[in-house]
């Protein structure tokens, strides 16, 4: 027999359940070659193409088509840079950009799109004079907010 007690916890789990942060980041390569790649701020490997689910917020992470001359983070290429999280306080939520600062350089083109939240928010890069890239520390005007809860990320090469 259930005791009340009992029906309260089992509720409470099944709400933080529901409640908990994830966040998916999806690769679509249309280059024709190349390997997408995601590695953590920590430098782990966390894909080489496959969608990526982060189970809470994933903080400084980088993305980049691997095509043979790009260093281990995205060194000589086009990258992405992005932090995920449902916002804890107003304006603290996602942030992803994409960066051509030295030692980076342009490789293809290179956009992302938030989905799950913030749809049709992103940013493209079709060159290496893009005005949507970070090419100088300065550039704080190319990053690209999101304020939703447990938001998205499509990045998509050579579109």
């Amino acid at each position: 027999m259930f005791s009340f007690t009992k029906i309260i916890l089992t509720f409470a789990s099944v709400v933080a359940l529901v409640a908990a942060e994830s966040h998916t980041i999806h690769f679509d390569n249309r280059c024709g070659h190349g390997t997408p790649t995601l590695i953590s701020q920590t430098g782990q490997v966390l894909s080489t193409g496959a969608d990526y689910v982060s189970p809470g917020a994933l903080f400084g992470a980088i993305a980049y088509l691997q095509t043979g001359s790009c260093g281990f983070n995205g060194d000589y290429c086009t990258t992405i840079e992005t932090t995920l999280r449902s916002p804890p306080s107003p304006g603290a939520g996602s942030s992803t950009d994409i960066t051509l600062i030295y030692p980076h350089t342009f490789s293809v083109t290179t956009g992302f799109g938030y989905y799950n939240g913030c749809d049709g928010a992103g940013a493209d890069c079709t060159g290496a004079n893009c005005n949507t890239a970070f090419h100088n520390p300065e550039d704080t005007w190319v990053q690209v907010a999101c304020q939703q809860n447990n938001v998205n990320l499509a990045i998509t090469f050579c579109a």
